[in-house]
């Protein structure tokens, strides 16, 4: 049986805090538009101090995909309605996505000098107006299968689940590896496709409904991290120098079996912290996991126009790795993006019906 107050126990605030600076670290490891030699030593240590930021920010999006899972895919709520459930949902995200896309179309057009034509909004509709609004979609496809989820993790055998988690892990993390064989590469892809249907990202949201169920040692956890990040920094470097670009991010991506393990492990590692002793023992921390916590949304909407205004100098200083060390300014760059957002999201929420509007 689970804990009744499993929700409660949950470190909540922390594990969203943890997933929005990996995001927004994510994003500063990966400035666009660089003219950089990486064949310098210069580069070198660029492409280097990526990889490494780059590998450990690659946990932020399977970290909010759990905690989904977790908050959303609880057995009580099987019997709650679609038109409830589908307005919380439109109410809690769908307002504010609009609101930002608007925001980004005037940056695009106000400060990156873009055109817009009919051809590039429908573009912009299917795929999102700038690149982080992808997630975005992802959500709405979880959200669209949470009904039925709901009706299987209430009523499912654990052994049932555990079966799943099992196939989806094979098909999405294993299998995929054979595609880097360019002889085998087009009969794995069919092979998974076909075979394993259930693949992507749909293991982590049933994953996160069934942390309280999972038990395993702290050792095996913090061991199982450490090895999945050394896999991932390692093993990019090696498919980039053997393979080239074109495989360089294969073992960044969600589904690769080295970061579904870390992304995992570092999950379960967040998960046994205890909420209550967070709250009684580091209350100002506690607070600011909070204020971060409520804002996760509008701040990950906004953050890219704060770091590209940071990386552009556009407020008369420039915050980027092409004047600044990496190892440094990446780090410094998610901490100033992240207290800048806010800075500038939490007064506007105070404003009537605004905090409805940007989330």
């Amino acid at each position: 049986m689970e804990p009744k107050n499993r929700l409660f126990a949950l470190p909540v605030d922390l594990i969203r805090t943890i997933a929005i600076l990996f995001v927004i670290l994510l994003h500063a490891s990966i400035e666009p538009n660089l003219n950089v030699d990486f064949m310098s030593p210069q580069g070198v240590e660029l492409w280097w101090t990526a990889d490494v930021y780059g590998s450990i920010a690659r946990m932020a999006v399977p970290l909010f995909i759990m905690l989904t899972g977790a908050l959303l895919l609880q057995s009580e709520k099987a019997n709650e309605s679609l038109g409830i459930f589908f307005k919380k949902r439109w109410n809690r995200i769908g307002i504010p996505v609009f609101f930002w896309a608007i925001v980004f179309y005037a940056w695009d057009f106000f400060v990156k000098k873009q055109t817009f034509t009919p051809t590039t909004i429908l573009q912009d509709v299917l795929a999102g107006p700038y690149v982080h609004f992808w997630y975005v979609y992802l959500l709405v496809g979880l959200y669209l299968l949470t009904p039925v989820f709901r009706v299987v993790v209430a009523h499912a055998d654990w052994k049932i689940i555990k079966y799943f988690l099992s196939v989806w892990f094979v098909g999405t993390g294993v299998v995929s590896i054979l595609m880097l064989s360019s002889t085998f590469s087009p009969q794995a892809v069919w092979f998974r496709d076909n075979v394993f249907i259930l693949t992507g990202v749909s293991g982590y949201f049933i994953l996160g409904a069934y942390w309280a169920r999972i038990k395993l040692r702290s050792l095996l956890l913090y061991g199982a991290l450490a090895f999945s990040l050394l896999w991932t920094i390692f093993g990019t470097y090696l498919l980039t120098n053997t393979l080239g670009e074109r495989y360089s991010a294969f073992f960044w991506d969600a589904s690769s079996f080295s970061i579904i393990i870390a992304s995992a492990a570092l999950f379960f590692i967040l998960a046994a912290i205890p909420n209550q002793k967070i709250e009684t023992k580091l209350p100002r921390f506690n607070q600011a996991l909070r204020i971060v916590s409520l804002n996760t949304l509008p701040i990950y909407l906004f953050h890219v126009i704060i770091l590209e205004t940071l990386q552009q100098g556009y407020l008369g200083f420039q915050i980027s790795v092409t004047n600044l060390n990496p190892i440094l300014s990446i780090p410094l760059l998610t901490g100033v993006t992240l207290l800048l957002s806010i800075a500038i999201i939490v007064p506007l929420k105070k404003i009537p019906y605004v905090a409805k509007i940007i989330g």
